[in-house]
This record gives C-alpha cells, sequence and structure tokens, in this order.
C-alpha cells in the first residue's frame, strides 16, 4: 500500500528567550517557555508596548531586520 505524501512536512522551530519574532499581534522578543499539559511548547513573547501574549512555534516566525 502506497502512503500519499503529507502536504504538511513542517517541523517544530524552536525559539529561545531573546528572540526576535513576529507573532499575530505584533513584533516582539521571546521572554518565556512553557510546556503545556498536551506535551506542547508555548512562547510568551512580550512586544513594545509590554503586553506578553502565548503562542505556539507555528504562529511564530523570526523577525527580519
Amino acid at each position: 500500500m502506497v502512503r500519499p505524501r503529507s502536504l504538511r512536512c513542517m517541523t517544530d522551530t524552536f525559539f529561545k528567550p531573546g528572540d526576535h519574532v513576529v507573532s499575530p499581534d505584533a513584533r516582539g522578543t521571546v521572554i518565556d517557555i512553557q510546556a503545556t499539559p498536551s506535551g506542547k511548547w508555548v512562547f510568551g513573547v512580550e512586544d513594545d508596548s509590554g503586553r506578553v501574549g502565548y503562542f505556539t512555534s507555528r504562529a511564530l516566525r523570526i523577525a527580519q531586520s
């Protein structure tokens, strides 16, 4: 049996504190990393106004200079 190729072959990207990222809300800096009970990682991102939001790696991208 031939299995069809998956259209989603993305691996999870891992960010570290201090990384500058783009979130769905705004640009910011990773300040916190936590594991969820389901085994996923979420990243705390602080924007310029000081607001912190938590996102999975799929929602974040490395910010371009």
